[in-house]
């Protein structure tokens, strides 16, 4: 499996096409989120499921009946990973896993984003790694295929919950920064091989690719950086 998801997180068809052409040679998967999904709509995934897995991360969190409708049409337009909020509890992951049963539900624990910091003043007593496991818990009892975390918390999960080829969830970390990269929005970040080593089996990369002068070259080098 090729672990290179190039996140194509802009609001212009035509950049998002370009960007696509140029990285289609290195990625493995690529990603549709939510302002490129709200501006181009579903036929984008009809689109670019025809080149590449789409993980369509849309983070639904809804009651159950809701987001079941939400994965249904998810699955009919060609996502293969779907994104589900773990914080919605295991019955709205099982929801999630029952009506889309051709795709790989992931489930969300922590948003990158979100540091020790902000997770106490959004209400959250727990440290940060304890809060990420008990979220991947709730995920799992739902039936997710996988889960989304930082690169910070790959290792804990993947030693807690045992190796992919063993029958352990997929692991899918956003944040991914080298150590010369801005960091912009994300708080808790490694590089892209940093995160294969700790357990990730795919790595989603966006802005150190699709800003980068050369978005083809950076993508190769990220290809090159995790193959085996």
């Amino acid at each position: 499996m090729n672990p290179l998801c190039v996140a194509l997180d802009t609001t212009e068809r035509a950049e998002l096409e370009r960007l696509a052409s140029l990285t289609l040679p290195s990625a493995g998967i690529f990603k549709v989120g939510l302002a490129s999904f709200c501006s181009l709509g579903p036929d984008l995934v009809v689109e670019l499921s025809r080149q590449r897995p789409v993980f369509l991360d849309l983070k639904f969190h809804d009651i159950p009946g809701q987001v079941a409708e939400a994965a249904r049409a998810a699955q009919d337009i060609g996502a293969t990973y779907i994104t589900v909020h773990a914080a919605g509890g295991p019955e709205m992951l099982a929801a999630a896993v029952c009506a889309a049963p051709e795709c790989a539900v992931l489930g969300v624990t922590v948003l990158t984003s979100l540091d020790q910091s902000l997770l106490t003043r959004i209400g959250v007593s727990f440290p940060m790694g304890e809060q990420v496991v008990r979220l991947a818990e709730v995920a799992l009892e739902g039936g997710a295929a996988g889960l989304v975390c930082s690169p910070l918390e790959a290792a804990e999960l993947r030693s807690r919950f045992g190796p992919r080829d063993a029958g352990g969830p997929l692991l899918v970390t956003p944040g991914i920064r080298g150590p010369q990269e801005e960091a912009g929005d994300q708080r808790r970040t490694l590089s892209a091989p940093e995160a294969r080593a700790a357990g990730a089996d795919v790595v989603v990369v966006g802005r150190p690719i699709t800003e980068a002068p050369d978005p083809a070259a950076a993508a190769r080098a990220l290809r090159a950086q995790l193959a085996p």
